[in-house]
């Protein structure tokens, strides 16, 4: 027996050793929850003011601190770190708020970013400004866009659609308020479609009109046909649909001009130059307008079809142009972008303040998408593999960018969702002739069925 024990234990570490390396391959969560969360706090607590003065980001004490250490101890004076905050540790990561010392600024953090995660061994280090003086580290323990969990809690509300997980274990959240117009690049298999599904399913429960142009033949909208408002399958119901929108833009504005008309004394907070300025009463519901493969607009084959072409395109450069305060917001997606599609490819990319480019097949198309935000979100838009479905470089025209990954949603759930929320379909009188026709659910069949065994994954 104590030779059989004695033959065990070397065999006890190794495969301690070997489980825990399996676990952090196969199960990264709960790695980090067991292993990789103790193993860094204990690292950032042990080296925080020697890896701090290694990245250069300690000052020199103050003249009274330095003459209170001399007074009270023998100690050598040490240059200051940032003062560190409690450690907050999440299912993901952990968070730490550190208080800048004098003459430090948030980028001088940034920029040692990449040092202070090799320091405390964490995937990632994320830095950001909470208020003067202060900012905030996110500490990503795990990739967490290779298996996407979307957090629990997430802020949404009115037009506020959580779409995708960033790469800091964020929510992306899809705000048409805030970045009321959206290009969406990808091409074929690359997410974008499952981008696109997010969307709907998130606003087929709000008070909202959703209307689709679809000139496939209506094979990525149609699924959602019992929630939307309108619907044209091909270029000639577009060329019928975008007038209307136009002209229902411009009734909305009318109104708008109407509410500002009123009589001197009246409260500013009842002065108004867009929809939300209105009384609820009054205010009419918000339209968002899905273009799937823009291309197709673009895209001519005799003159009549170019003088189609730029009618559809000026439309659409108008409602980008014009549609916010009117409660008009834009998604153009589309397989490729560029100025080689045709007059009016720019001026329409340039009113398009949100970008999403997932993996493209051409460096041109990511250049369009987010050259014009930064260089290297490009190189990070070319570099996507194509066996990481969903995974996209996300930003606006502010400067920003981040990648962002899509979870997994299959095209029978959300076409379920948008029937259950059929009854919430909007009045809006404008597009009733555009209404897709939906079948009828057939009624099940009577008697005793064979119900078929579930397929896991």
């Amino acid at each position: 027996m104590t030779d059989l024990v004695t033959l065990a234990e070397p065999g006890g570490p190794l495969a301690a050793i070997g489980g825990a390396a399996y676990a952090r391959h196969a199960h990264p969560a709960a790695y980090w929850s067991t292993v990789g969360l103790p193993l860094s706090v204990a690292r950032l607590l042990a080296s925080y003011s020697s890896t701090m003065d290694a990245c250069g980001l300690t000052v020199e004490p103050s003249r009274w601190r330095a003459l209170a250490v001399r007074a009270t101890t023998r100690r050598e004076i040490r240059p200051i770190p940032p003062r560190r905050g409690v450690i907050r540790p999440n299912l993901t990561g952990l968070r730490v708020r550190l208080r800048l010392a004098p003459g430090q600024e948030p980028a001088d953090i940034a920029a040692s970013a990449e040092r202070l995660r090799h320091a405390w061994g964490v995937h990632a280090v994320y830095v950001r400004d909470v208020k003067p003086g202060v900012v905030e580290l996110r500490l990503v323990g795990y990739d967490v866009l290779r298996k996407v969990r979307m957090p629990r809690r997430i802020d949404s509300g009115l037009l506020r659609v959580p779409v995708a997980l960033r790469e800091d274990a964020t929510a992306f959240v899809r705000d048409y308020r805030a970045v009321p117009h959206e290009l969406v690049l990808g091409a074929t298999l690359s997410g974008k479609s499952m981008y696109l599904r997010h969307l709907v399913t998130g606003l087929a429960a709000q008070p909202v009109a959703l209307v689709g142009l679809d000139c496939k033949r209506g094979v990525e909208l149609a699924p959602f046909a019992p929630r939307l408002s309108a619907l044209a399958t091909d270029p000639d119901e577009a060329a019928e649909l975008l007038p209307v929108l136009v002209k229902e833009m411009e009734d909305r504005y009318d109104l708008i001009k109407a509410r500002q008309g009123i009589a001197p004394g009246t409260p500013d907070e009842e002065i108004t130059s867009d929809v939300w300025g209105l009384p609820d009463s009054e205010r009419p519901v918000p339209i968002v307008l899905f273009v799937d493969e823009v291309a197709e607009l673009f895209l001519v084959a005799t003159r009549k079809d170019e003088e189609r072409r730029d009618e559809m395109v000026t439309q659409l450069i108008r409602l980008a142009q014009l549609g916010r305060a009117a409660g008009i917001y834009l998604e153009v997606c589309g397989q490729r972008f560029g100025a080689e599609l045709g007059k009016g490819a720019t001026m329409l990319r340039a009113q398009l303040t949100g970008r999403v480019c997932h993996r493209v097949n051409d460096e041109a198309s990511a250049k369009m998408a987010l050259g014009d935000i930064a260089p290297e979100a490009v190189d990070a838009a070319c570099s996507i593999a194509p066996e990481l479905p969903g995974l996209a470089v996300v930003g606006d025209t502010s400067g920003g960018w981040s990648r962002i990954r899509t979870p997994y949603l299959s095209l029978a759930d959300a076409a379920a969702t948008c029937r259950e929320s059929a009854h919430l379909v909007p009045d809006v009188p404008a597009l009733m002739p555009f209404r897709p026709y939906v079948p009828p659910v057939p009624a099940e069949a009577s008697g005793t069925a064979t119900v078929p065994r579930p397929v896991t994954e």
